[in-house]
């Protein structure tokens, strides 16, 4: 633990040496890190199969446990993309002279320090610490357990990377992989200035109950697509594998699909072949479970079930009579984080989007698309679904806060 509190104090130390650094400095720092990551690929991948090989086969949380020389590419890709966008710390926010000849000017800052806790996906290591760097923050590492060797593997490149340039090396730090660190964590208000947690509802929850340091949740998707009446079938068809199949353990996969009893027959009927030779499990409520009962991965739904996000190959089911019946189900289980409508009606579209609290709402496209990187952000933290100070994909424009410069010439208040 004493090593715990070392670190935490190196890292906030740090912070100050990063918030002096150059534009050109920071930025050679990530353009380094791409071209070590992609020097170091085969070290890498060997770290990551030995993570692999301690999980169970065929667990579907092993993809996003993988890494593999196209994912590292794409990773090296995001760096650069980050390197290329502008710091979005020391931009001018709002400024005004008083007339008492008081100049004050309102400025975006470093947070500080940012603690980034998740599971799993060790290409999160290189996403948050080339986020924090670019926007001068100091960040501190709490990856899981599962990826432990790749993690340690990653960091240590980045270090290089920062000592390069003449960086204090403790700027991106990794924090021990046993979940008792976390208590140690929580309580460092000194020296951390914000916790965002990445990965299953229960680590999410776990942080918000326990954190006096302030948290930033980036939450779980139960993610929805509403199949309307007035859909395009072959779009629907199309959307609602894309969103279920193309790679199904992340959290902007659709876990539950509402369908218009009206076009419920003619849409399944297009949609169960391809899902049958993807494997998709299909929980359906009793109107779906009449209609799809001839499909061999099919089991009843319950309510616990509309509730999960599944991250894996399965997939609820539910028929409704109106839109309104629809949005009645999304309210229930939305965890806010992507939900969709597939309709040519721009009326109900438009109506399904101002009622549709979460932080990305779709019309006519897979809910695959919620991602800093896709959205031109180059990559992302998470997923945000709380309201204060960022919602949706929690990128480089939101690692910043505000703070007053008021420049005097001797003014006294009376």
């Amino acid at each position: 633990m004493q090593n715990v509190e070392r670190i935490l104090k190196a890292t906030y130390e740090s912070s100050f040496a990063l918030q002096a650094a150059g534009n050109s400095t920071i930025k050679k720092v990530l353009l380094r890190m791409a071209a070590l990551l992609e020097e170091n690929t085969a070290a890498i991948i060997r770290a990551n199969q030995k993570d692999l090989s301690r999980q169970a086969p065929g667990d579907p949380k092993n993809d996003r446990l993988l890494l593999n020389e196209t994912r590292i590419r794409n990773i090296a890709k995001a760096i650069r993309v980050i390197a290329s966008l502008p710091c979005p710390a020391g931009r001018l926010v709002e400024e005004k002279v008083l007339a008492n000849g008081l100049k004050l000017q309102k400025i975006t800052a470093p947070l500080g320090v940012v603690g980034a806790i998740y599971e799993s996906r060790p290409n999160v290591t290189f996403d948050i610490a080339a986020l924090c760097l670019r926007s001068k923050n100091a960040c501190l590492l709490k990856g899981s357990r599962d990826a432990e060797e790749t993690n340690k593997a990653s960091v240590a490149l980045i270090k290089k990377a920062l000592k390069e340039a003449g960086l204090p090396a403790a700027c991106v730090s990794l924090l021990p992989s046993e979940r008792d660190v976390l208590d140690q964590v929580f309580t460092a208000t000194r020296y951390v200035d914000v916790i965002i947690p990445r990965g299953s509802a229960g680590l999410i929850a776990h942080v918000r109950k326990n954190s006096l340091v302030p948290v930033i949740e980036t939450g779980a998707g139960v993610v929805h697509i509403y199949v309307e009446k007035q859909a395009d079938l072959q779009k629907a068809t199309n959307i609602v594998v894309n969103a279920k199949v193309s790679r199904p353990s992340v959290c902007n996969a659709v876990d539950t699909i509402l369908v218009d009893k009206e076009i419920a027959q003619p849409f399944l009927e297009r949609l169960l072949p391809q899902f049958m030779q993807h494997g998709v499990e299909i929980y359906a409520e009793p109107k779906a479970y009449a209609l799809l009962k001839e499909y061999p991965h099919l089991k009843k739904a319950t309510k616990e079930i509309f509730a999960q996000e599944h991250l894996s190959l399965k997939c609820s089911v539910k028929l409704v009579s109106s839109m309104d019946e629809a949005l009645e189900h999304i309210r229930e289980y939305s965890t806010r984080h992507s939900e969709a409508i597939v309709s040519e009606n721009k009326k109900r579209c438009a109506a399904f989007i101002n009622q549709v609290d979460a932080a990305v709402v779709y019309t006519n496209a897979s809910t695959r698309f919620t991602d800093g990187e896709e959205f031109g952000l180059g990559a992302e933290i998470g997923i945000s679904t709380q309201k204060l100070h960022a919602r949706g994909p929690f990128a480089l424009e939101k690692l910043v806060t505000e703070k007053w410069v008021a420049q005097g010439s001797g003014q006294v208040r009376t």
